[in-house]
């Protein structure tokens, strides 16, 4: 065989490796049932929001949380020193529900991220058992948060990944990779402690009070930009119980409404992901080249050159590679309700993703990284 050949048996083994590893991730984040009555813990909830210019977008979520069902003690939303009246329209969305009030954001302190410092505030001012921080662009199902008490058991935390609603093309070709990276790439089946394989998606995060306290909360990632991942890894290492779920048909977000900020938005977290480990993410993006994109960069140059008929070993592995890697995104999609067109764009948004990740690392090493009108050194 060529050395091309060589090269697509190995990337090829690979992918078999990983469709392993997605089928026993796919085995464990199920999607919660409705939950019974008397299947849930003690305790009662606190449901924080962070909230930063999100006057366009907090009605529906705040009417959301309000009807949500199961022991809800009361409904925080912390204004992010927002300048578009987003605390009135959060009082109006609350129809005069006792349980929802709006606290005022105190200045950022110097080291924290916007973020994990509204959470921080939030935590501060509850006083639930449990803990839910979810995003002002979400909108929950009345069962959601029983459904996820329901399947808690001994877990620390629970995060349920929203069915994402993806509106324009570049949302659809980027946004369906965060399940990608979370369930191929992954092996949440696997037990123990190890810090690298905490996960969370902080626009459903449940968590237990003790267990969230205990590694420090907030201001234990304070300057971390993506603090649900960070969370959940430091929750992983001080021996608790994770638990990602499906939340398709429990919770929608549309993260982003445009090119624009699809862009923003994953140069942000596509490197502060792996923290400070610039090796961790070198290596990761060179797998998932192997995985994602070689197999169909070889299969385009095979045919534009008309080589397929000359080199049949490469043309045959790399066309065996390129369909394995479609079930698998097709397998994903089929679970958490993903449009079809996701799957067949692959390659396209593969590309896309790379790109963004190499803007997220000039980013990162230029400290130049913004977000919601503000600017972080990058961690």
């Amino acid at each position: 065989m060529s050395v091309l050949a060589w090269t697509l048996a190995a990337t090829a083994g690979l992918t078999v490796l990983l469709a392993a590893n997605l089928a026993a991730n796919l085995a464990c984040f199920r999607r919660p049932r409705p939950a019974r009555s008397g299947s849930l813990p003690e305790g009662r909830v606190s449901i924080l929001v962070p909230a930063r210019n999100e006057a366009a977008r907090i009605a529906p979520c705040i009417r959301s949380l309000a009807a949500l069902e199961g022991p809800v003690l009361e409904i925080l939303v912390l204004d992010d020193r927002s300048d578009d009246g987003t605390a009135d329209v959060v009082r109006e969305a609350a129809a005069g529900d006792a349980r929802v009030r709006v606290l005022e954001g105190a200045a950022l302190p110097e080291g924290w991220t916007g973020k994990a410092w509204a959470c921080a505030q939030l935590a501060e001012a509850s006083r639930g058992d449990w803990l839910l921080f979810t995003d002002a662009d979400t909108r929950h199902e009345p069962g959601a948060l029983a459904a996820a008490l329901a399947v808690s058991g001994d877990a620390a935390l629970v995060s349920l990944w929203p069915g994402q609603e993806l509106g324009t093309w570049s949302e659809r070709l980027v946004v369906p990779f965060m399940l990608v990276l979370l369930l191929v790439f992954l092996p949440h089946w696997m037990p123990g402690r190890t810090r690298s394989l905490g996960a969370a998606n902080g626009q459903f995060m449940l968590f237990r009070r003790r267990a969230y306290e205990a590694v420090g909360g907030h201001a234990a990632v304070r300057s971390h930009l993506v603090d649900d991942v960070a969370l959940a890894r430091a929750l992983r290492e001080n021996g608790e119980t994770l638990r990602n779920r499906n939340g398709a048909g429990w919770v929608r977000c549309r993260m982003y409404e445009n090119a624009a900020g699809v862009w923003e938005g994953f140069s942000k977290n596509l490197r502060a992901g792996f923290e400070g480990s610039t090796c961790s993410f070198l290596a990761f993006h060179a797998v998932e080249f192997g995985w994602g994109l070689w197999p169909f960069l070889v299969l385009a140059g095979l045919g534009l050159t008309g080589m397929v008929c000359q080199d049949v070993p490469a043309a045959m592995l790399a066309g065996v590679q390129a369909v394995l890697v479609l079930a698998m995104r097709g397998a994903i999609a089929s679970a958490c309700r993903q449009p079809w067109t996701t799957v067949l764009l692959h390659p396209i948004g593969q590309a896309v993703v790379f790109a963004i990740a190499a803007n997220s690392w000039r980013l990162y090493a230029a400290r130049r990284v913004t977000w919601k009108g503000r600017a972080y050194a990058g961690r």
